[in-house]
């Protein structure tokens, strides 16, 4: 019984020694709105299709710096009025079906995936980058940072074909983990600088759409700091002009 649960214990930690090794790139997010404006127009054009984001609605489109006419011309191809969610139409059974998972909402998706390997942000321009041919898999697609992953490479137009040198290399600790080199074999609509500033840009939209009053909480939050540090001074001083004559 004792040696069980001690192989039960530690067959996690072999099942991570055998994956490959994860190291996030540091994901170059941005505010301005022109970098979030191009990723929304990723987001709509190449993520919507299956992946909603039911809980942001498109009129907050407006605080990036869209008009209402441009949100409705060139980005509402999932609902009639401005103030709908950002939903799909595809069912979660047929997505099973086709993906062998249902596609995950994405609208917290920047928050959800931060770990103590990297941010949510790190972790989305890593794995947008790192697809890459696996004839091995049914959408003939893998990738370095979700390994096995379901999704097809969307963005493959784009940025083109990689393929994967995989090597095995002893982990210091009597097991094995997997370092993968990937290359460009296709190139695609985008040079490789293009490509990861595309990414880059839909990071920032993700990043932006997980707390649309990320900005305004953080000024918010300035002030109030500033605004307790001035009140500290002043009941400190106020303090001693009380006490001044007690002895």
């Amino acid at each position: 019984m004792k040696k069980l649960l001690t192989a039960l214990l530690f067959t996690p930690l072999m099942a991570l020694a055998n994956g490959p090794e994860v190291n996030l790139d540091k994901a170059p997010v941005s505010t301005e709105p022109a970098a979030l404006q191009n990723g929304a127009k990723l987001f709509v054009n190449y993520c919507l299709n299956c992946h909603g984001a039911s809980y942001m609605r498109y009129n907050r489109l407006k605080e990036i710096g869209l008009s209402e006419d441009l949100i409705k011309d060139n980005l509402m191809f999932t609902a009639d009025k401005i103030g709908e969610p950002m939903r799909i139409a595809m069912q979660r059974d047929e997505a099973k079906v086709w993906f062998g998972a249902a596609p995950p909402d994405l609208t917290v998706i920047a928050r959800s995936r931060a770990s103590e390997v990297g941010s949510g942000a790190d972790w989305l321009y890593s794995y947008l980058r790192g697809f890459y041919r696996d004839d091995k898999r049914p959408t003939g697609w893998n990738n370095v940072v979700f390994e096995n992953v379901g999704m097809p490479h969307v963005l493959y137009e784009l940025q083109g074909e990689q393929v994967a040198h995989i090597e095995e290399k002893d982990d210091g600790h009597g097991g094995k983990h997997k370092e993968i080199h990937l290359e460009l074999a296709k190139p695609g609509k985008m040079s490789k600088d293009e490509y990861d500033k595309a990414t880059a840009d839909l990071v920032s939209y993700l990043v932006w759409m997980g707390e649309p009053m990320a900005e305004t909480r953080k000024a918010v939050g300035k002030g109030v700091l500033a605004f307790l540090g001035v009140l500290f001074v002043l009941s400190y001083l106020l303090k001693k002009n009380y006490w001044r004559d007690v002895h």
